[in-house]
């Protein structure tokens, strides 16, 4: 049975918007990806090379002001350009074809030219992506910076450290704050290091139509546009939208690793941090007494499909000779997805961390809840290189857990326990079994605020 026709009060949805868009198109970046944002980029790509061929004279000094004039994202509709894109295989087709009716008979023929579609395609993308990395970028330095704020203001806030989901030796939030600092600082130094370069190759990378002079547009266009220089065209080496693809996949990761760290840490049972509350935020339509953590769990949502499009990306390095069948065109909606989910995830994080709630209190209190089980390690330490001390300390961890006592309790009736009342208290202290925390904490902050932190 055929589904019925959508003919109802409802408008059909577009991707990245609608339904779905309060999650995976929040932040500046999906605006930069739209079918409008593509047209318009497409159009400063064929009105710039009309400037640069001006500029050297392979084309008529009227040509630019024509191609402006024609360039309007206004005067053209992206759905129509998509339908008949259907038919050529790429959209800047049924673009030329109609840029070149807005254009007088005589210089139609500068329009595109020595150009092939995939150079519009390509530098367009470049353009876009710069385009969209600049809201992404301030989300992550708004994320860096709110992590600076955590480290500074927590250096000595005491709390338990996990590994492997189980309490390990304790830590401090401000150190916490300071790995995340580090890999969001790395992460932003990544995408700002990914050139992204022009493409002007023409129909198979010669620019033959321009005789022996095609090799001086390049930098040309790559001034007017903003973008990096090339040393020759690129139309199979996708090793710039793979690099690119690479580093919104390592920023993806980390705001991921940061929000699944605040979703534990935001849970009943642990509530040592909170996400920022509002009318409405985190409701449950079912249980009126939850609070959820839709902003870490937003993230969570937009990264989870990130690995799968960089992957993408990747496949499609493997094309065929001057020009590809597939792979190529596989890349555009995917490198715009990419963008926006990163987006998307970046401007969650921030709003999260910009308003996170710290509760220092409920960290000692989770602390002390252990009953100092996991100082063992510091009083193996303090028990020097005794003969059996491990298997000592070992074997009144185990009856502490038995019994319910704590460590203290266990380590003053245990017999191979060479240490006083106080040496044991000592060994027990958190406060002192911090190491080299304070210390990386400033090593953090100090690269964040020089410009070095680049992670690890």
């Amino acid at each position: 049975m055929s589904p019925p026709a959508n003919d109802g009060p409802f408008p059909p949805a577009s991707p990245g918007g609608g339904l779905f868009s309060g999650t995976t198109a929040r932040g500046g970046a999906a605006e930069q990806v739209s079918d409008a944002a593509w047209l318009a980029a497409m159009l400063d790509v064929e009105a710039a090379l009309a400037v640069a061929q001006a500029r050297i004279g392979l084309v008529p000094a009227e040509v630019p002001a024509a191609l402006a004039a024609a360039c309007r994202p206004g005067l053209y509709d992206p759905a129509e350009l998509g339908r008949a894109a259907a038919r050529t295989g790429n959209p800047v087709i049924p673009l030329v074809a109609a840029l070149r009716e807005r254009v007088d008979p005589g210089l139609r023929r500068f329009v595109h030219y020595g150009a092939t579609s995939q150079d519009v395609n390509d530098t367009a993308a470049m353009l876009l992506a710069r385009r969209a990395l600049e809201p992404i970028l301030e989300d992550l330095s708004a994320c860096a910076g709110a992590c600076a704020r955590l480290a500074a203001g927590h250096r000595g806030t005491v709390m338990i450290g996990r590994t492997v989901l189980q309490h390990a030796v304790p830590i401090t939030f401000g150190l916490k704050a300071a790995l995340w600092l580090s890999a969001l600082d790395g992460a932003r130094t990544g995408l700002t290091r990914v050139p992204l370069p022009v493409q002007y190759g023409g129909a198979a990378g010669t620019l033959s139509v321009l005789g022996d002079r095609g090799h001086e547009v390049p930098p040309l266009l790559a001034a007017e546009l903003g973008l990096a220089e090339t040393v020759v065209p690129w139309h199979t080496d996708r090793g710039p939208v793979a690099r690119l693809a690479c580093a919104l996949g390592v920023s993806a990761g980390t705001l991921a690793k940061i929000a699944n760290d605040v979703k534990l840490l935001a849970q009943t049972e642990v509530a040592e941090v909170a996400e920022p509350t509002g009318p409405g935020r985190g409701t449950s339509s079912a249980m009126p007494h939850k609070r959820n953590p839709v902003g870490s769990m937003s993230v969570l949502a937009c990264v989870q499909r990130i690995p799968g499009l960089v992957a993408s990306i990747l496949g499609g390095m493997v094309a065929e000779h001057e020009r590809a069948a597939g792979p190529w065109q596989a890349e555009w909606e995917t490198l715009g997805e990419l963008l926006r989910l990163t987006g998307s995830a970046a401007a969650w994080l921030r709003e999260v961390l910009e308003g996170l709630t710290v509760d220092a209190g409920r960290m000692r209190a989770n602390l002390d809840l252990t009953r100092g089980l996991p100082m063992a390690e510091r009083v193996v330490a303090g028990l020097g290189g005794t003969p059996g001390a491990r298997q000592a300390v070992d074997a009144a961890c185990a009856r502490a857990v038995d019994e319910g006592l704590s460590l203290r309790e266990a380590l003053l009736a245990a017999p191979g326990i060479a240490l006083s009342a106080e040496e044991i208290d000592a060994a027990l202290d958190p406060a002192g079994a911090l190491g080299s925390a304070d210390t990386f904490v400033d090593r953090a902050l100090a690269a964040h605020h020089n410009g070095t932190g680049a992670g690890p």
